[in-house]
């Protein structure tokens, strides 16, 4: 891997992004180009650097995101010098709105679920919210239903209308992250985004729900990460997500697999070793969901009558009160409080993996995402699109309704013109103890459909104690109450 000095690599950089953002169309008059840069190559913190050494992480090594809607939190995985993926910090995210549920059409405020993929041309450093990525909705699975919307993003500013928004400070650091990543090699990462954690206690809440079915294919998704501390491989056919999928052992190399995601699934097959893992996890946590539904665990509303959601780690910086907005309905908005210091963010008690969910298993097959030349990425391929805000003008709403779950996390900013509505991220660290040895491979197991949902252990607890070092860590989310523009300042 070639190493390229700080000046050099800036140099580089800047050029890149400013025309990266001339070619996707970015709205780049009067822009101070050189501001931007120094926004949008802003370095890694020393903390990070010293974390990413702690952890045996080289700086440029691959990530993936990882998004939980009920729980706001996004988390960071990067990978080590075993060469799997291991978490490298959970973010608070400071917005996301809509329900639990996918987005299906446009202007329906929904944050998107499912699996994405992010390309070096899907990073804004000319973001309207600081800074922003673009998740890539519509993916092909949305498509293959018809649903409709566009410019969802994960970005700062805390304001969101189908985004996941974070304060800047943590949009800069996971900015830095996916541009690093981008150096190394890696040509695009995978963005996870599930309504709540994949766990036993969860699905047995949320067990009426109508989307149900979808969780269980994103579950599915998510065992396989789980188990293998990989990227997994994501595919569409017949309208459903398809992971780690192969061709038979008896496939004619001169017929590679291909994937209509509306059409039939071909004949494919799923390592047996990954096989037999997933299925056993699936197996332990049917059996915790089975046993907590007989004892008695209350079932969650299906809509809570609120407007997404907002860690309670930033509910001491801001608050809520209702608006209308042209659209007629009435949403939450997010207003920066008077200067104070954010409350300390602490973790909620989490059910424990099951033993066998700690086993990670090998693959040779991630060393196929970091390569390439950088500069072929980012101008070869893949969408870019600068966010374009939608104007609303805010009314005051009439009193808020009588009923109303009691947490404030469900909060929705104000829309005003030009903003673009993105939530914003969580900043934790998470303590995770070392995986088990990875089992030895064996045959593959056969499969034409689509291999069935599976339940996911729920991860670790997260460390709740805040890095002296200045380490944006999920203890103390990072959002200095001094250098944090607000949008909604004027309100104050």
């Amino acid at each position: 891997m070639t190493a390229y000095s700080p000046w050099v690599r800036g140099t580089i950089a800047a050029g890149a992004l400013a025309l990266a953002a001339l070619l996707a169309g970015c709205e780049t008059d009067g822009v101070d180009l050189s501001a931007l840069s120094a926004k949008a190559l802003k370095p890694l913190s020393p903390a990070m650097v010293v974390e990413l050494e702690r952890k045996h992480m080289p700086k440029e090594s691959p990530i993936l995101v990882r998004l939980f809607k009920e729980e706001a939190e996004l988390e960071i995985w990067k990978q080590d010098d075993s060469g799997r993926l291991a978490l490298l910090a959970t973010y608070p995210i400071c917005r996301w709105s809509g329900e639990l549920g996918p987005k299906v059409k446009q202007g329906d405020r929904q944050a998107p679920e499912g699996f994405y993929t992010i390309t070096p041309a899907q990073l804004n450093p000319n973001s309207h919210y600081y800074l922003s990525v673009d998740i890539g909705y519509p993916n092909a699975f949305d498509r293959a239903y018809g649903r409709t919307g566009s410019n969802l993003m994960i970005h700062g500013d805390c304001s969101s209308a189908g985004c996941y928004a974070m304060s800047d400070e943590q949009i800069g650091e996971i900015y830095a992250l996916a541009r690093e990543s981008f150096f190394g090699g890696q040509r695009a990462f995978q963005v996870q985004a599930y309504p709540f954690r994949m766990t036993a206690v969860n699905m047995a809440k949320h067990r009426n729900n109508p989307n149900m079915a979808f969780w269980k294919m994103l579950k599915q998704g998510n065992d396989h990460f789980e188990v293998m501390r990989l990227e997994p491989k994501v595919d569409v056919c017949d309208k459903r997500y398809v992971f780690d999928a192969e061709p038979p052992a008896n496939a004619s190399p001169a017929r590679p697999l291909s994937f209509d995601p509306s059409g039939r699934c071909p004949a494919y097959q799923v390592p047996q070793e990954l096989a037999e893992a997933v299925a056993e996890k699936q197996k332990n946590d049917d059996v915790k969901t089975a046993e907590l539904i007989s004892r008695g665990t209350p079932v969650a509303p299906i809509r809570t009558g609120m407007d997404g959601g907002m860690n309670p780690a930033f509910q001491g910086k801001y608050k809520t009160s209702l608006v209308r907005l042209a659209d007629g309905k009435v949403h939450t908005m997010v207003e920066e409080r008077a200067t104070g210091s954010v409350p300390p963010y602490t973790d909620t008690q989490r059910e424990p993996p099951p033993a066998a969910d700690s086993t990670v298993m090998t693959s040779a097959r991630f060393g196929s995402q970091s390569s390439g030349n950088f500069f072929t990425r980012l101008f070869g391929g893949g969408r870019a699109e600068d966010e374009k805000p939608q104007a609303a003008a805010a009314q005051p709403a009439a009193p808020a309704p009588a009923a109303k779950p009691a947490p404030v996390r469900t909060a929705t900013a104000p829309a005003k013109p030009a903003p673009k509505a993105e939530p914003k991220p969580e900043s934790r660290q998470e303590a995770r103890a070392q995986p088990a040895q990875p089992p030895q491979p064996k045959p593959q197991q056969s499969a034409q459909a689509n291999p069935q949902p599976q339940a996911q252990a729920e991860p670790p607890k997260v460390a709740g104690s805040a890095n002296a070092s200045g380490l944006i860590l999920g203890a103390q989310p990072v959002v200095p109450t001094g250098s944090f523009e607000s949008r909604w300042s004027a309100m104050r």
